[in-house]
């Protein structure tokens, strides 16, 4: 695609100067362009003061906030390597990505900084504040706008390997940029555009769904410290926000809330990620004049490669669209511009290059051709739209049959009981394997597992029906939403 791009930051502040970039409700403070890029020039040469040479890690712990955006761009300019963790997990967890990614320093804001503390003592490295007001905000000289290596490692995201150990993700300018043209001509991203950033930035999504495309299209982002269902709520009752993007969590939080008819959804341009949204959601935003497009992507794809477009959004529930402008898709054993079935293949200047100091496991997520191996199962239909049907290491097979939870809980969520699904296959002397069914009622319902199954005999067949049912308050959840299966496998084996 291209061998070097823009700083970023310093592009951005010549063409937009003192149009508004980031409104931070933590501190209350906004921020322009071209402040951002003074206080990123000046993080950069504190940096640099520090001893930090091109290639050193940087390990972050903080909520959302603007000067992570800040950081993030100080670090392109000075070359080295942001790292942000995840401040869900204690000291212990945090030592293995530590010592994978082993930063030199750890960067932290107020509320993180105990945790931090108690990370940078156990990994012998020292801690400092980033916080407004810490010395390493003092404003820099604005720069010439510089170019940057493309594929230079910018920063990193952990995500979790097969053996439970984490894979640090190694995240470039090049792809940045990619996602940008990815999501930005698939949304309409413009320089008007208001956006809101609430999912945590130690995941791929708080960074780049939809902020850092909004920053390099010269819009602006209002920056909560965490998701708050009201307040997200509130800014777009208000008409602050002009693009969303969710995971399903998100959606059904404000499906329940009372506040939801309030919003004009028509303004609202709506994406949303992470797992398929549910018919029953789709349809419920769209009663309420919001079309709400399904889309896929991964942390190594940076992330954005499928989304749905607003004309097919009804017509074609389930699909999470066709591959965006910057990538390319193949199904493994299906022929190109054909239907059928196989795993989803990926190529494109959004692709990562690999895992940091992971070369066996950068090898193995490649197939021939430089194609990245997704782990999902896609299945084309005669248009060219795509439907996930699920993770190849979530498919069971029972008697014989290959079963894949995920359109078994499509169908469980359409019951009138059941608010979420959770389907996994368990150990089963007779077929080998069953299904076995975590639900979540909704509010003022009750779930009767005979009944359930009924429903499912007239909409699966026999095999696929799930042998047990349990009913939770909550499901174990990722910072992104996500249900965590391998905690259900284990709460099933207790």
């Amino acid at each position: 695609m291209f061998d070097a791009v823009p700083d970023m930051a310093a592009k951005r502040a010549e063409l937009s100067g003192d149009t508004l970039a980031f409104r931070d409700t933590r501190t209350g403070r906004d921020w322009t362009f071209r402040e951002v890029d003074a206080a990123a020039n000046g993080a950069a040469g504190a940096l640099r003061d520090r001893g930090l040479v091109e290639g050193d890690r940087i390990a972050c712990l903080c909520l959302n906030g603007a000067g992570f955006f800040v950081l993030l761009l100080a670090c392109q300019k000075a070359g080295l390597i942001l790292c942000p963790l995840n401040w869900r997990q204690p000291a212990a967890e945090l030592a293995d990505a530590v010592a994978l990614m082993t930063p030199r320093l750890i960067l932290h804001d107020d509320a993180m900084a105990d945790l931090a503390a108690a990370v940078a003592e156990e990994a012998a490295i020292p801690a400092a504040s980033f916080d407004e007001g810490a010395a390493l905000w003092q404003p820099g000289q604005p720069g010439s706008v510089g170019m940057i290596p493309a594929d230079r490692p910018w920063y990193l995201l952990c995500t979790s390997g097969t053996t439970g150990r984490p894979k640090a993700v190694i995240q470039t300018a090049r792809m940045a940029w990619a996602n940008a043209v990815n999501i930005g001509q698939a949304i309409h991203l413009t320089a008007a555009d208001r956006s809101v950033n609430f999912l945590p930035i130690f995941h791929t999504a708080g960074i780049n769904l939809y902020t850092m495309p909004v920053f390099l299209t010269g819009g602006s982002s209002t920056i909560l410290p965490k998701f708050e269902p009201q307040d997200i709520l509130g800014l777009l009752r208000s008409g602050g926000v002009t693009q969303f993007f969710g995971v399903p969590a998100i959606y059904q939080a404000f499906s329940l809330s009372p506040d939801v008819g309030d919003v004009d959804w028509s303004g609202v341009r709506c994406g949303c990620g992470g797992a398929p949204l549910p018919e029953p959601l789709i349809r419920f935003f769209a009663e309420r004049g919001a079309k709400v497009l399904n889309g896929f992507g991964m942390t190594e794809t940076g992330p954005t490669v499928f989304l749905m477009d607003e004309a097919n959004a009804e017509a074609k529930i389930g699909s999470v669209g066709r591959p965006q402008m910057l990538t390319e898709c193949r199904l493994d054993g299906v022929p190109d511009g054909t239907p059928g079935e196989g795993e989803i293949l990926l190529r494109g200047p959004n692709v990562t290059p690999g895992y940091f100091d992971n070369p066996e496991a950068t090898a193995a997520a490649f197939a021939p051709g430089g194609w990245l191996r997704s782990g999902d199962v896609g299945q084309r239909d005669a248009d060219g739209f795509l439907r996930i049907v699920d993770r190849i290491k979530d498919m069971y097979i029972s008697g014989g049959e290959n079963v894949y939870p995920a359109e078994v809980e499509r169908v469980l969520v359409e019951h009138p009981d059941v608010l979420e699904a959770a389907v996994i296959g368990v150990p089963d002397e007779k077929w080998g394997e069953t299904g076995a069914a975590f639900l979540i009622a909704r509010p003022g319902h009750r779930i009767e597992p005979e009944a359930l199954r009924a429903w499912c005999r007239a909409r699966l067949a026999a095999y696929k029906i799930p042998a047990t049912v349990q009913v939770l308050e909550d499901f174990p959840r990722t910072a992104a939403g996500k249900v965590r299966k391998p905690d259900l496998r284990a709460r099933n084996e207790r």
